[in-house]
């Protein structure tokens, strides 16, 4: 199955947010943590989101290039072919683009999308996250409307994000911000619908103490009723179709109790890198330690081929991953609801 079109996509946030459950959507930087996400969404029978940020697109363009936006047209285009194999519908999403790369990094593949529907071709992406949250709030939500208009254009949804998740990933280091920035406030909530609202499609990222990394338990406050309020706030004002497609920032080590809180009160993706980067590193490592004489060559031994090909231990790194991913869809309750074959 091709990469879901954008009637497909709006068709899995709606199904999602009438079913209670949310899609995980996984941070990759390469092809082999793309199969492993293809692999786990197609064994969960979930749909899901597969994101780049613009630091894996640096990192996929290759060392002498460093190109964020070619680096992610590549993956983009992989994925596409990729998924033609699997029986899910995946959705291609861009993740954390801060004000000072909207014009080098977002609109261009807003353009290159237009480039391909002007083609005849689907869609590059199904939609990008402009991460406004560094500025007031009405500079955020001007941009975020600017942005919106683009996207709606070409069948694209945008996430807007208002209040900071905290923490640093990807080179965004969030770790200073006064705690009470980490908690989006239901009149923000109410802000943010009437200002967008009637642009086009969007996700909200609204914060609830959301924390990029990884932490021991406790060591993170969330406290997801503050989604609850918010929505309430925003439908009791406007309807129950306003109710807000929100997304999970920062979720890595929180239990699932909370996880699942949080779908009760709209949550329909939840993004996912820190603990798929550990689950692809630690198999890895586990080799690199108890083949240690094989994968080097010491005091002149010529070590072990099959050891030190890098196919041996990326497959090991790979299921670590799909296992994770299998885990969030379980988590998230979206495995076994897919609808593909249905849209």
């Amino acid at each position: 199955m091709p990469i879901a079109t954008p009637e497909q996509y709006a068709k899995m946030l709606d199904a999602a947010q009438q079913g209670g459950y949310a899609y995980p959507g996984i941070n990759v930087t390469s092809i082999v943590t793309m199969n492993a996400a293809l692999k786990a969404f197609a064994d969960a029978k979930s749909d899901g989101i597969i994101q780049y940020s613009t630091g894996a697109g640096e990192f996929a363009s290759g060392p002498n290039v460093k190109d964020a936006v070619h680096g992610v047209t590549v993956l983009a285009e992989a994925a596409h072919r990729l998924a033609e194999k699997y029986d899910v519908l995946i959705a291609l999403h861009t993740d954390h683009c801060q004000p000072k790369k909207v014009d080098s990094f977002l609109k261009p593949l807003i353009e290159a999308t237009a480039a391909r529907r002007a083609a005849g071709q689907g869609n590059l992406f199904q939609s990008h996250m402009y991460d406004g949250s560094e500025l007031p709030l009405d500079e955020n939500i001007a941009q975020s409307q600017e942005l919106l208009k683009l996207c709606a254009a070409n069948e694209i949804i945008l996430e807007v994000e208002a209040g900071v998740v905290g923490g640093e990933e990807d080179g965004i280091d969030h770790s200073d911000v006064p705690a009470e920035k980490l908690y989006t406030t239901p009149e923000d909530m109410v802000k943010v619908h009437e200002s967008l609202n009637g642009l086009g499609r969007f996700m909200f990222a609204a914060t609830f103490g959301n924390v990029h990394g990884h932490y021991k338990p406790g060591a993170v406050k969330l406290r997801p009723e503050i989604l609850r309020d918010g929505q309430k706030a925003v439908t009791d004002k406007y309807g129950a179709e306003s109710e807000f497609d929100l997304v999970f920032h920062g979720g890595s080590g929180t239990s699932t109790a909370q996880l699942q809180e949080s779908l009760d009160y709209g949550v329909v993706k939840m993004n996912i890198d820190t603990d798929t980067q550990y689950a692809f590193t630690r198999p890895i490592a586990d080799w690199i330690l108890k083949h240690y004489d094989e994968v080097l060559m010491i005091d002149g031994e010529i070590g072990s081929k099959k050891a030190y090909d890098p196919r041996t231990y990326l497959k090991l790194g790979e299921t670590g991953v799909a296992d994770r991913m299998m885990r969030a869809c379980n988590d998230l309750r979206s495995t076994g609801k897919s609808i593909f074959g249905t849209v």
